[in-house]
Parts: C-alpha cells; structure tokens; sequence
C-alpha cells in the first residue's frame, strides 16, 4: 500500500501580536489638515482728490505718438467737417430756431461720434482737457480742426449769400455796444458752463451714440433759450451771442480797424476775452461742476 506523499508546504507560522498590520482608518474619518491663515496687504485706496485729477486718457500719448495712428486723421476730418455744419446751420438759421439747431446739432454729434467724440466747439475741448479726458496735444489738434471747419462754413455761406446779392447779409451775430459789454460778456460765460456741463454728463452715455448726442445737443439747446431769453427779455439784445469761440473767431469777430492801435488792440482783446477766453472758462467750469455732482453721488 503507497504511503501518502507529504506536501513541502510548511505551515504558516502565527505572527506575534505586535508584527500585525495596522488597520486602514476608515475611509469616512478624513485627516484635518490646519491652514495657515493667509496674511494679504491692505489695499491702498486712492484718495478722492487723486482720483479727481487723475488721467482718463492714454498716458502715452504725445506729439511724438498720436500721428502714428491712423486714427487721428479721421478724428481731425470728423471735427472738421462737423464743425463746418454747425457753422452752416447758425450763420443760415441764427440761434433764433432753438429746435432747428437742437435736431441738426443731434444728427451731426451722431455722425461724426465714432471718429473724434463729436467735440465740435472750442469749450467742450477746453473742459475735457482741463478734466484730463483727452491729452494736451489732441486737444490742440481738435480746436485747430474746429477752426478749419468754421471757416469752411463761413467761406460757403458767404459766398451763397454774395452769388443771392450785395444786400444780403450773413444771420449771426452782431458786435456787441459797449454799454452791454459785461452783460454779454456773463452770459457767453453762463450759456458755455451750461453747455460744458451737459457734454461732460453725456460722457456717461458714450455706449449709445444717439443718448450721448441728445444730452449734448440738449446742452446746446438749454443754453441757447436761457441766454436768448436773457438778453431779449432783460436787455432787448438779440444776435449778440454764439457760445463757440471757433466760429466767433471765423466770423470776423475780431475787429480791424480803430482810430489809433492802441484802440484797436484794445477791442481785440475785449473780443477775445467776450467770445473766446471767458466762454472756455465757463466751459471748464461746467465740466468740473459735473465730476463733482459725479463724486458726491458716488457715481462710477
């Protein structure tokens, strides 16, 4: 009878208690891992006042850059040509058809908005200078263009009227008697603060072309009644004022002849300080008025 083969497998040896495994924590029970608390800095907030004065435009821009881009070219051309409109409308109309100006005035903001902002007057470029929305030497570039386009307005207008006859004569403005000399002088300032006010609140707008163009144009139409009203009700005075320097200039405001230079030096710089530095003014003050309304209503 064979004998079973014994098999060379050894038994398993018991392992002492302390050579056990370790059991697994259950998964349930997650491990906490403490975080360091995160020390950031204090951010530093700008002051009020820096931030009022502070630039809102490309600071790079210079005499050196701007001509680099092409855009500029159809910035001028838009400041022209909307300029000469304008120029167009009040030395045909007058500001005597408040409704008239406010829709031609709408329809051409509206044009030209996409190349240049639709400056298109001497005093809102002033005020976005003076407020630091656009640099020193687009703004001088902008008046210069606005100078063009006044001319050219004047220069069509003025030869329509000699072609129609020798007695028709331009509808503007009329110079001012020395004895009303203050009170147009404070109502330029007054219609050109409302004006620069209402163009510095439709910078708010600048997302829909036509609500910037009506704020603006609404400006223009505002300043017009209560001036015209001003002066018509209180002085009897009509055609005695313009509220843009460009076409004041380019309408000859400037006069030309006196019986010594002295004289005559004399009432250029009264022109200039009526129609040309006092309505800027006003127009700068419009502009800061409406950045300070903007900062105590907290608006962004």
């Amino acid at each position: 009878m064979a004998k079973p083969k014994k098999s060379s497998k050894k038994p398993a040896e018991k392992k002492p208690a302390s050579e056990k495994k370790t059991t697994k924590p259950d998964k349930a029970e997650k491990t906490t891992v403490e975080k360091k608390p995160v020390v950031t800095a204090p951010v530093k907030q700008e002051s009020c006042v820096k931030k009022f004065f502070a630039k809102k435009y490309d600071g790079n821009e210079s005499i050196l850059t701007i001509f680099k881009d092409k855009k500029i070219y159809g910035a001028l051309l838009g400041e022209i040509f909307g300029t000469m409109i304008i120029a167009l409308v009040i030395l045909t109309l007058g500001l005597y058809q408040p409704l008239y100006t406010f829709f031609l005035l709408l329809a051409t903001i509206v044009a030209v908005y996409k190349l240049s902002g639709a400056n298109l007057n001497p005093i809102n470029t002033a005020g976005m200078m003076a407020t630091r929305r656009i640099s020193v030497i687009r703004g001088v570039l902008y008046m210069l263009a606005q100078l063009v386009g006044a001319w050219l307005g004047v220069l069509i207008v003025s030869a329509f009227a000699k072609a129609s006859g020798p007695d028709v004569e331009l509808t503007g403005m009329t110079m001012v008697d020395a004895t009303y000399y203050w009170v147009v002088t404070l109502t330029e300032f007054t219609g050109a603060a409302i004006v620069g006010f209402f163009f510095a609140r439709a910078q708010q707008f600048k997302k829909s072309a036509f609500t910037f163009a009506a704020v603006a144009a609404g400006g223009v139409l505002a300043a017009t009644v209560v001036v015209y009203l001003v002066l018509y009700n209180y002085f009897g005075l009509t055609g005695t004022f313009m509220m843009n320097p460009a076409i004041a200039l380019m309408y000859q405001i400037l006069p030309t002849s006196a019986d010594t230079v002295g004289e005559l030096l004399l009432e250029i710089g009264k022109a200039l300080f009526t129609y040309v530095l006092f309505p800027m003014v006003g127009g700068v003050l419009g502009f800061y008025l409406s950045d300070v309304s903007s900062q105590l209503a907290d608006e962004q």
